[in-house]
């Protein structure tokens, strides 16, 4: 792969817009009167980090990549928009995706003018390369792999993600916002094997950081470069970078939400797969599971009256009489399942 080749070439040829914190960086200062920003209210009143390198420096322990390896964004929707801005040529280019997954990388191609071309999964959400690469063409320049995937819950086999790795010569987005609920390998301490390979990754599920709308993206020195020339000067806020580090200051009460999280899990699926109304629950890797019932759309009504919200998904693509169902705590499955046995239909 010669990644010259797959960025657009206005991309290739930018000249970024110059930070002025980035024009003196690394020698000391204590008076700032270059960025005209306001001297006053002190802690807020100055431009943050263009490059966040407390937070990736930090980042990069936790999760085993190297801090030049790591982008961060306003959310994963920033680096996700992103590969279409760098990658694709806007009335020319396509992506491809599996079908269904998070809706938000057929929007960003829309916004973009970018042709999508999804490739449906197989009746149990199962990944076949094979049959995804076959919708690869000259003017094909991403495929889009989420895994666990939105909205089923299932992880991929390795040995399939593997095969698409090696058989695209493009670019390969392997999203893994719900990699912190599985047990497989996470792709991004591999990037180095790849060099086609982009893995993504958020603040807002095992972190429960959702509000300070923080997304990683984990890839290439090349490609972190050509994101960082892109992405707007100061794109993630001081107090979203102030909280990330507070986060990471304290890894166990992160651990322990995730435990709680895994343990609901295993006790939520098998009383839900109980229920009258249910035909069937999927495997999950994930937060949440979808499941199969009676009527989706009735119970969807149902729990809104009684104060809970669920994803109805039956209107998504093999998710026909689907809902999905995020775990919450303890109380707040109790109060789910309290409400569906009571259901009548």
């Amino acid at each position: 792969m010669e990644l010259e080749k797959l960025v657009r070439p206005n991309i290739w040829k930018l000249s970024p817009y110059s930070c002025a914190r980035d024009e003196f960086k690394g020698r000391p200062a204590s008076v700032f009167l270059d960025a005209n920003e306001s001297p006053y209210n002190n802690s807020v009143n100055r431009y943050p980090d263009p490059l966040q390198e407390e937070v990736k420096a930090r980042l990069s322990v936790v999760k085993s990549v190297p801090a030049e390896n790591i982008f961060l964004g306003n959310g994963s929707d920033e680096a996700i928009d992103l590969v279409y801005r760098v990658f694709c040529n806007p009335g020319v280019d396509n992506v491809v995706a599996i079908d269904p997954t998070y809706g938000m990388y057929k929007v960003c191609a829309d916004i973009n003018d970018v042709a999508y071309r999804s490739v449906l999964l197989d009746e149990g959400y199962q990944l076949n390369a094979a049959k995804l690469l076959a919708a690869v063409d000259n003017n094909t320049k991403v495929i889009w792999l989420c895994t666990p995937n939105n909205p089923s819950g299932n992880a991929f086999p390795r040995e399939e993600v593997e095969k698409v790795l090696n058989g695209f010569q493009g670019i390969v987005v392997v999203d893994e916002a719900y990699s912190d609920f599985s047990s497989d390998r996470p792709f991004r301490v591999d990037i180095d094997r790849w060099p086609n390979m982009i893995v993504l990754n958020t603040f807002s599920k095992a972190w429960g950081c959702a509000a300070i709308r923080l997304g990683m993206a984990f890839a290439s020195t090349e490609i972190i470069g050509l994101f960082n020339k892109v992405k707007y000067p100061y794109n993630v806020n001081a107090l979203t970078q102030r909280k990330a580090i507070e986060m990471m200051q304290d890894l166990s009460r992160v651990n322990m939400w995730l435990s709680q999280i895994l343990s609901e899990r295993s006790k939520l699926m098998p009383a839900f797969a109980d229920l009258p109304i249910c035909e069937k629950v999927y495997p999950s890797q994930a937060n949440f599971f979808l499941a199969k019932v009676k009527d989706a759309n009735s119970v969807y009504n149902y729990l809104i009256d009684h104060g809970i919200v669920v994803r109805n998904r039956t209107r998504v693509n093999l998710c026909g009489n689907c809902i999905r169902v995020t775990i919450g705590t303890p109380a707040e499955n109790n109060e789910l399942m309290a409400a569906l046995r009571q259901y009548k239909g």
